[in-house]
C-alpha cells in the first residue's frame, strides 16, 4: 500500500506500508476523501508548531468501514460511511474526566502529532467514527472543519437575532458563520478580501459584511447594529492585531471567542475590559457531540456544503499540486480523492 508522506517542509514523498489490521476496539477504514486544512498548509511551509517530519497528513476525512473489531459499542457495520473525529485524547486526563475532551492535556491529533489519513487505508478507534446514512464522502470530509467553527459557536452561545461578528472568512470562520446563522444569530462577516465577503453574502447567506480596510470598522458595525456594537465576536484570524482589536469592537457584555491562534501574547486595556464586563473565551477543536450535531445539520440541509469545494486533486497528484493550493484564485477548500479502482 502506497502512502503519501510529507518528508520535510516543501517536499512530499511516498513509501510502501503493510496493509493494516485492526484490533478489538478498532476499525479498518478505506479513505475516500481528504480535505486540506490550514494546518496541512502550515506544515508544508514549515510553520506548524509541535510538528515532526516525516508525517502522513490528513485529518479531515470521509471514510468507509471495511473491517471492524470485536469491541463495537456504537454498532458500526462494514460499509458504513463515516466522518472521522481526529482527536486522540486520554480518557483518564483531568480535562477528559471533566467532559472537555477537546482540551485534553495529552491530546494527539491525526495528521499532526501522529500519522493521519492521507493514505488508502488505516486503522483507528471505533469511537472516533461518526456515521451518516445519507452524506457523501465530500460532505463527511468537511464535517471536521465545520465542527471547529460550530464548537466556537457553542462557546459563544448566540441568542436569536443577536449581532454576531465573525472575523476571518477562511474555512474555519466560514463554518462559524454558518452555524451562528443556523442558531438564528444576525451574522456579520469581517475580512480584508471583498471576494471572500461576497462569497459570505451570496453563497452562505450571511446578513452583512465589513472590510476593515475600507473605512472605520466601529462606525460600520454601529450602522449595521442599530447604533450598537456586536455582543458576540468570534475571531478566526489567528492574527495578533485583529485579536487585540476585538476588544475595541465589542459591545458592553460581549462574549469574545478566540478561534484562531498565534504564537505570542494578546494585550488589551484592562479598564475597558472591565467597564464593558467582557467575557473572553478560547475555542479548541470540538467535542464528540459536536460531530453528531454537525452531521445532523448537514443531513437536514440546515447547513449547505455545496459551495465549499473549490479544487480537487487525486492522491497521486499531491506532490505536484499541493504547493499551488494557496495560489488558486477564489480558493475555499481543496479536496483530495483516493481512487481505489486503479
Amino acid at each position: 500500500m502506497k502512502t503519501v508522506t510529507l518528508e520535510e517542509p516543501g517536499r512530499f514523498g511516498s513509501r510502501e506500508e503493510e496493509y493494516p489490521t485492526c484490533g478489538a476496539n478498532e476499525a479498518l477504514v478505506r479513505v475516500h476523501r481528504v480535505g486540506v486544512c490550514g494546518t496541512d498548509l502550515h506544515a508544508f511551509a514549515g510553520r506548524q508548531p509541535f510538528f515532526e517530519y516525516p508525517r502522513v497528513l490528513g485529518h479531515e476525512l470521509g471514510v468507509e468501514i471495511v473491517e471492524i473489531g470485536s469491541e463495537n459499542p456504537k454498532g458500526l457495520k462494514v460499509g458504513d460511511k463515516c466522518s472521522v473525529e481526529p482527536y486522540l485524547f486520554d480518557p483518564q486526563s483531568p480535562a477528559s474526566q471533566a467532559g472537555v475532551t477537546n482540551a485534553c492535556e495529552n491530546m494527539k491529533v491525526l495528521g499532526v502529532h501522529v500519522d493521519g489519513g492521507m493514505r488508502p487505508y488505516f486503522t483507528l478507534p471505533t469511537d472516533k467514527l461518526h456515521k451518516s446514512s445519507s452524506l457523501s464522502f465530500d460532505q463527511l470530509a468537511l464535517v471536521e472543519t465545520l465542527c471547529i467553527g460550530a464548537h466556537a459557536v457553542e462557546r459563544a452561545n448566540p441568542r436569536q437575532g443577536e449581532h454576531t461578528l465573525v472575523i476571518g472568512a477562511g474555512p474555519i470562520g466560514l463554518g462559524a458563520m454558518q452555524f451562528a446563522k443556523a442558531e438564528g444569530a444576525h451574522v456579520i462577516a469581517m475580512d480584508i478580501s471583498n471576494d471572500r465577503l461576497a462569497f459570505c453574502r451570496k453563497d452562505l447567506g450571511i446578513d452583512a459584511s465589513v472590510n476593515p480596510l475600507e473605512g472605520d470598522s466601529e462606525e460600520a458595525l454601529r450602522a449595521i447594529c442599530g447604533g450598537q456594537l456586536p455582543t458576540v465576536i468570534i475571531d478566526a484570524t489567528g492574527n495578533k492585531k485583529s485579536m487585540e482589536n476585538t476588544f475595541n469592537l465589542a459591545g458592553h457584555g460581549c462574549r469574545i471567542v478566540f478561534l484562531g491562534l498565534f504564537i505570542g501574547e494578546v494585550n488589551f486595556d484592562d479598564p475597558s475590559f472591565h467597564r464593558k464586563e467582557l467575557t473572553l473565551m478560547a475555542s479548541r477543536n470540538a467535542l464528540p457531540s459536536t460531530f453528531e450535531k454537525v452531521i445532523a445539520a448537514v443531513e437536514s440541509g440546515k447547513v449547505d456544503t455545496d459551495p465549499w469545494i473549490t479544487q480537487r486533486m487525486k492522491l497521486e497528484e499531491v506532490g505536484d499540486l499541493f504547493e499551488g493550493i494557496t495560489k488558486q484564485e477564489g480558493q475555499i477548500k481543496a479536496m483530495i480523492s483516493i481512487d481505489h479502482d486503479s
